[in-house]
């Protein structure tokens, strides 16, 4: 199949499902860092496993870099920053990037186990 259907179709799926759980979620920035530690660990899964290369661009690709959204995770922290919460910024930035490596390291662990 065409690498770009492969990715179209995989972002379609990533950006509805992500839709999806930021209206289950009502958090100000808890449904950011929700879909960015599982697409994470999403992530390592699907690099570690041994798929081949369609599944790697319509799931590593397309869903989960639809799926995830670190131009969302930027603007929030800006805006927590500009808005005097300096603290909650810096602990948003840090549990965000922390989560992330941590679910990448845990999913391909989990992969690489299970395969």
């Amino acid at each position: 199949m065409n690498p770009v259907v492969l990715v179209g179709f995989g972002g379609a799926a990533g950006a509805l499902a992500r839709h999806l759980l930021g209206e289950r979620i009502d958090a100000r920035t808890g449904d950011t860092l929700a879909v960015n530690v599982i697409g994470s660990l999403a992530l390592g899964a699907v690099l570690a496993a041994p798929v081949g290369d369609a599944a790697v661009l319509a799931l590593g690709t397309g869903f989960c870099g639809a799926f995830t959204t670190f131009s969302t995770f930027a603007f929030e922290t800006v805006r927590l920053f500009e808005t005097g919460e300096r603290r909650r910024a810096l602990a948003n930035a840090a549990v965000n990037l922390a989560g992330a490596l941590a679910a990448v390291w845990a999913g391909s662990t989990l992969a690489t186990a299970v395969w």
